[in-house]
């Protein structure tokens, strides 16, 4: 059983007075809320959804009764009425009182659709005419997908935000375990692994035992004998692979790309090596 509902509105009569009256208001359960965020994608706001969604219901009324049908103040109804019939969603029916009556919703629909695209079309070519020739002109570049990363420094920042990013599962070969990876990446591994995101690093079964220990407390680790290269894979969207090292400069070379082809390529390198290590 519906439970009627009801809302405090204040009225106006002919001498100036006020008074604040309770009506019961239209309980409109029938029409969803689905429906009514629908018809806020067309572009009608929420006091015109109410006003259309109300006329469908009780057929042509005169401004006061919509007002007070919809729980809309009167002090606004003529203004949402105005937008809904310039809109093209409400005609009017001239009399005294003039009446207000809703057009039907596929005419509407389909009306406002049609003037939406037009629209957008017109601001496409206005927009394209002065955008294009400037974008051409100055040899804009296309954003790339593969990016050269060089010196530590840079590395190990591009290494920060890609972990930043990660949110589900974070994939990592190490053929070397610098001390100074271990020690920036630490604090960020240790907070992926608290919020649930599933970290898995290889190293060489050669690695020194308290490096090994020190990533077994931030990710399940596993060994290889060999191990030719190095990188990471971020939620099988992002991925770097690390080329290079000299002893007293560090890491030298790396590549970052989220190019979905070589993602999907080193996951699956990387997987098959996996299947083949030890737990550490």
């Amino acid at each position: 059983m519906a439970v009627p509902i009801y809302t405090l509105l204040r009225e106006t009569d002919a001498l100036g007075s006020t008074c604040d009256i309770l009506v019961r208001m239209v309980d409109d359960m029938s029409v969803s809320e689905r429906t009514r965020r629908a018809l806020k994608d067309f572009g009608l706001t929420e006091y015109e959804v109410k006003a259309y969604v109300a006329l469908v219901e009780s057929g042509p009324i005169p401004a006061s009764q919509l007002s007070t049908k919809a729980a809309i103040p009167y002090s606004k109804i003529y203004e949402i009425l105005g937008n809904l019939e310039r809109k093209g969603w409400v005609e009017i029916e001239q009399g005294r009182p003039s009446k207000y009556f809703p057009k039907p919703p596929s005419t509407a629909l389909e009306s406002s659709r049609v003037r939406t695209e037009n629209t957008l079309k017109s601001s496409q070519i206005d927009a394209l005419s002065e955008l294009q020739p400037l974008y051409e002109r100055k040899g804009v570049q296309e954003r790339p997908d593969i990016w050269i990363v060089r010196g530590q420094d840079n590395i190990l920042d591009r290494i920060k935000e890609t972990l930043g990013r990660t949110r589900r599962e974070l994939l990592v070969a190490m053929p070397i375990v610098p001390e100074s990876v271990i020690s920036i990446t630490a604090p960020l591994l240790s907070l992926m692994t608290s919020r649930g995101i599933k970290v898995s690093i290889m190293v060489p079964e050669l690695t020194d035992k308290d490096a090994i220990r020190k990533l077994k407390g931030l990710a399940e680790v596993r060994v290889r004998e060999q191990m030719f290269g190095g990188g990471m894979i971020s939620d099988s969207n992002e991925i770097i692979l690390l080329l290079g090292e000299e002893p007293e400069k560090g890491l030298i070379l790396a590549i970052s790309s989220d190019h979905v082809g070589l993602v999907k390529f080193g996951k699956s390198y990387f997987e098959f090596l996996w299947e083949n290590s030890k737990p550490a």
